[in-house]
């Protein structure tokens, strides 16, 4: 999950000042009345992980688990008509894909990672992808297209496997200035979610002199360009987009 703290805190950097503490409650360093702010976060959680995949390049995976947590917090935030649940596949080597896949090798055949696993055209997959795909790349046709082919939903105890195997694991060194050798110590793993992974959670909005539509609207503009969340910006990490989805 990606801490709150992450999110608001960039979020807060790119608001208006105008709207500034209305939304997002005062700064206490500065020694202003405290009060909450309009706009209540939540931890975003893992939605869809990206995994190599030896056909389609990569697979957009989930969970049954994941996809039933997703269900029950953005139906708490508003968000009606969502698809329905998924059980998990009665046996651990089956996927779940849509009706269009392109993760398929010899018609049911799906490799992901070192996982030899059969694939099972699914309708209610095929409803979750088409749901996503809709919410997450507004009005961006290719870019849906491209999570309808690459949903899949795996056993939630192979997402698990997944979790811990599967993430971006990098080596860094630290040098002597001088030398330009490695300081003594100075080897380390630094472990990140891999690029195309998908994060959600709730927003909610509490009572304050600004309108519901207009809290939304600040929010919706301060995420119109990627956003940095959390460090290693130096080296590239922590670069995302934000989509909002709006519920009632």
């Amino acid at each position: 999950a990606l801490p709150i703290s992450s999110l608001k805190g960039t979020l807060r950097g790119a608001c208006p000042d105008a709207q500034r503490v209305a939304i997002f409650g005062p700064e206490t360093s500065k020694g202003e009345e405290l009060h909450v702010g309009a706009a209540n976060f939540a931890d975003q959680r893992l939605l869809l992980l990206p995994i190599r995949s030896l056909a389609g390049t990569f697979a957009w995976v989930t969970s049954p688990y994941v996809l039933r947590r997703f269900a029950r917090d953005a139906g708490m935030a508003g968000l009606k008509e969502l698809p329905g649940n998924i059980d998990n596949p009665a046996d651990k080597q089956i996927c779940l894909v849509t009706d269009t896949p392109q993760l398929c090798l010899n018609e049911d055949a799906v490799y992901l990672e070192d996982l030899d696993l059969t694939a099972t055209r699914n309708a209610a997959a095929t409803a979750w992808a088409d749901w996503l795909a809709a919410q997450i790349f507004v009005d961006d046709y290719g870019w849906q297209q491209m999570l309808k082919q690459r949903f899949c939903v795996v056993h939630d105890d192979l997402l698990s496997f997944l979790l811990t195997t599967a993430t971006e694991v990098t080596a860094r060194i630290k040098l002597e200035e001088q030398s330009k050798t490695v300081k003594k110590g100075g080897l380390w793993y630094e472990e990140a979610l891999p690029s195309e992974t998908v994060l959600a959670g709730p927003v909610m909005i509490g009572k304050t002199s600004l309108a519901d539509g207009e809290i939304v609207r600040v929010i919706a503009t301060c995420v119109e360009q990627p956003l940095q969340l959390g460090g290693k910006a130096t080296v590239g990490r922590g670069l995302c987009r934000v989509t909002l989805t709006k519920g009632a």
